[in-house]
């Protein structure tokens, strides 16, 4: 039989130089991590460093009292944030981030009502390839914040003859609901030299000036664009402000 108190004192001397407390607006982010993460990037494997994060109402630094809290919080049920680092995120002058929110449809199921699978692995490439960087994985910002079953139903609405904001708004919801301040609050934790953005939202650039963060710039993200999501990208640029590169779309 396994001695439970034994394993929890072996997991605390294990994880109490992996796990930070930070502030949050209310109670605190526990961020736990790295965890050296190999990932397959277009056939080739890049080895990221991995961090999750938890949102917890209490404010303690107990580290055993947060691991024995883990069994009873049904976390299988809700979702966590994450974070890739590549390189010396810390240290080094430039550094690329995107803050990417979920998109179950896009990001697992390769979706092409969306540009998000390819936002994802594009931005992550990017990444990689400038040398340094993170990217944020937003759990709670699934349809913009609405939720994936409402999501759902904003799509039925989309295929009889909604946009994609008008969707959300006949649902009862704003256009964008997502808040960034738990992610800031991990970044600030991981990096305080300046860093680059990779959006084209300029929501995204505010979120991150109004917290005080050092922005040195901003990267555009356009691609993958076809039949299938063209009036999509163009809702972004005409209603909910996107930055629209040259070039960015199709054109009978």
């Amino acid at each position: 039989m396994v001695n439970i108190q034994t394993a929890t004192n072996d997991a605390i001397n294990v994880l109490k130089d992996k796990i930070q407390i930070l502030k949050a607006e209310e109670g605190s982010i526990y961020l736990v991590g790295p965890v050296r993460l190999p990932v397959n990037l277009h056939g080739e494997t890049v080895v990221f460093q991995w961090y999750c994060w938890l949102n917890s109402k209490e404010e303690t630094e107990d580290i055993g009292q947060i691991i024995d809290n883990l069994s009873s919080a049904n976390l299988a049920e809700y979702q966590q944030s994450s974070v890739l680092v590549y390189g010396d995120f810390h240290q080094d002058e430039e550094a690329l981030i995107r803050m990417h929110s979920i998109c179950h449809t896009g990001d697992i199921f390769g979706s092409k009502r969306c540009d998000c699978g390819f936002q994802l692995k594009q931005s992550m490439q990017m990444i990689v390839e400038n040398g340094s960087g993170a990217l944020f994985y937003l759990a709670n910002h699934e349809g913009r914040g609405i939720g994936l079953f409402s999501k759902a139903m904003a799509y039925i609405l989309q295929e009889n003859g909604s946009d994609t904001v008008e969707a959300n708004e006949k649902l009862g919801f704003v256009d964008d609901s997502r808040n960034y301040s738990d992610a800031i609050e991990v970044l600030k934790a991981l990096r305080s030299k300046p860093v680059t953005l990779i959006t084209n939202n300029p929501k995204k650039l505010k979120a991150l000036k109004d917290a005080g963060l050092s922005v040195s710039g901003r990267t555009p993200l356009w691609g993958d664009v076809s039949e299938y999501n063209e009036s999509y990208l163009q809702t972004k640029i005409n209603r909910s402000g996107h930055l629209e590169e040259e070039g960015t779309f199709l054109h009978d």
